[in-house]
């Protein structure tokens, strides 16, 4: 039980940073325009000309 404790605080941790670091950081969350779906998105920089 002890290292379920454990980890739960090192996890809220973590969710507790990232959620300051979200709100104090001024940049807005962007999502990830690439990997899998590279051209699939409409708005991304390096789309492929499929046409």
């Amino acid at each position: 039980m002890g290292v379920f404790l454990a980890v739960l605080a090192v996890f809220l941790l973590a969710a507790l940073g990232l959620g300051l670091g979200l709100l104090f950081g001024g940049k807005p969350v962007q999502g990830s325009c690439g990997g899998l779906s590279c051209g699939a998105c409409e708005t991304c920089p390096r789309k492929r000309a499929t046409e």
